[in-house]
């Protein structure tokens, strides 16, 4: 395997991530802006409001279905050709919606709008961990992570405008606008170094998947991954229904119900940002969790005693949003370095397994809700998180193991 020289962060190099999180920023108010937006639609349509969580989980499939492809592609086309496609990709598939006429067609278009994640997770991540030094790559993630989180703080309060005043469409206009922004920045900016990486014939793509997913090391890690991100992203999937359909929130006390939480996860990364240099790489992971653990409990306390539960629910997402915000981006380095094959192909299986396991948990939570309601919401939460704490969380202080005794010589 070639190897791609690393470079440090400063102004001039900072303009490829900038040019990547604008994509970033789209594909995730693609679905931020459209899931407040999934009442109206679900009516628009003549179906039943227990579908608006499948517009988010028929876009986290999409996402997993072309991982595979994508991540390999790009070791060996180079990372600029394929993320360049996947932008313009992106940007068609959200104008073609808007030629939708049923529930079928729209969630047919969100699976092909849901490749934008692959794009991003198994091409544009894998490009940012290949450019930066390890601790700059985590800076650069967690401001990357703070910039695209303006989409599910501003994706709830546009789409309740989109609901008042506009029609939902508009906002697929605008999300293929900014994806069209976001290609002459890449090609402008990204880094020409970031070409073929391998010139390993595409008939090994499963045999080095094999050896990804069979290797202990990776899926001890990389299991942390959709342990730590489901909480939230049930939240997403299931808060229009539970906040507007079951609490009567208004679109605006929707919109505005989001803040805090993702105020929450922007604060996580900030901290993650000015502390991770104090510490061994894994101790931020340490800390989080447990808080994330104590907002999930916060969560049942509210789903038991209903008097509180809006509250709950609020105080309970902060609380974990922040656990993640100062997590996730050091367990994703931990899981995409790993294993020793080809990073994009590493992080197509990443991507895979987050996906594929978000998509699953997003229909089994929604399912489950329609007969136990919050309290299937909030149980999930607590179980995911408690999961964690059993092989990820030994697999994490082996691995902190390992570093601490290879710094020593």
């Amino acid at each position: 395997m070639q190897n791609v020289r690393t470079t440090t962060l400063n102004r001039t190099t900072l303009m490829f991530p900038l040019a990547l999180v604008l994509f970033e920023f789209a594909v995730y108010i693609g679905n931020d802006l459209i899931q407040p937006a999934m009442l109206a639609i679900t009516q628009d349509f003549a179906v039943s409001a227990t579908w608006a969580p499948s517009s988010m989980s028929f876009y986290l499939l999409g996402g997993a279905c072309v991982a595979w492809l994508l991540g390999p592609l790009s070791d060996r086309l180079g990372r600029k050709r394929v993320l360049l496609f996947g932008v313009l990709f992106f940007a068609l598939c959200c104008l073609l919606i808007l030629l939708t006429h049923n529930m079928a067609q729209f969630l047919a278009l969100r699976f092909l709008q849901g490749i934008g994640l692959s794009v991003i997770t198994a091409v544009g991540y894998a490009a940012i961990q290949e450019t930066f030094e390890e601790r700059d790559a985590i800076k650069v993630m967690a401001l990357m992570a703070n910039i695209s989180l303006l989409a599910p703080l501003l994706g709830p309060v546009l789409g309740a405008f989109l609901i008042d005043y506009v029609s939902w469409h508009w906002g697929f206009v605008a999300i293929a606008t900014l994806a069209g922004l976001s290609w002459f920045g890449l090609k402008a900016k990204m880094p020409s170094q970031q070409h073929s990486v391998t010139r390993q014939p595409f008939v090994y793509l499963f045999d080095d998947f094999k050896k990804i997913y069979l290797d202990k090391r990776f899926l001890g890690l990389s299991l942390g991954l959709p342990l730590v991100g489901m909480p939230l992203m049930l939240w997403i999937a299931l808060s229009p229904v539970m906040l507007v359909d079951e609490l009567k929130f208004s679109s605006v006390q929707y919109g505005l119900a989001q803040f805090p939480i993702f105020m929450g996860l922007i604060l996580g990364n900030i901290v993650l940002i000015k502390i991770i240099d104090r510490f061994p790489l894994g101790k931020t992971i340490l800390m989080g969790l447990p808080i994330m653990l104590v907002g999930t409990l916060v969560l049942l306390v509210g789903a038991i005693w209903q008097d509180y539960l809006a509250v709950c629910l609020l105080v309970g997402m902060t609380l974990i949003s922040f656990g993640e915000g100062i997590s996730f981006s050091v367990i994703y380095r931990f899981a995409l370095m790993s294993s020793p094959v080809a990073k994009g192909t590493v992080a197509a299986a990443v991507s895979m397994l987050l996906m594929f396991s978000f998509f699953i948990m997003i229909e089994l939570v929604r399912e489950l809700y329609v007969h136990f309601h919050v309290l299937a919401f909030s149980l999930s939460c607590v179980v995911l998180i408690t999961l964690w704490f059993l092989l990820p969380r030994l697999m994490l202080k082996q691995e902190m193991a390992i570093r601490h005794t290879h710094d020593q010589f």
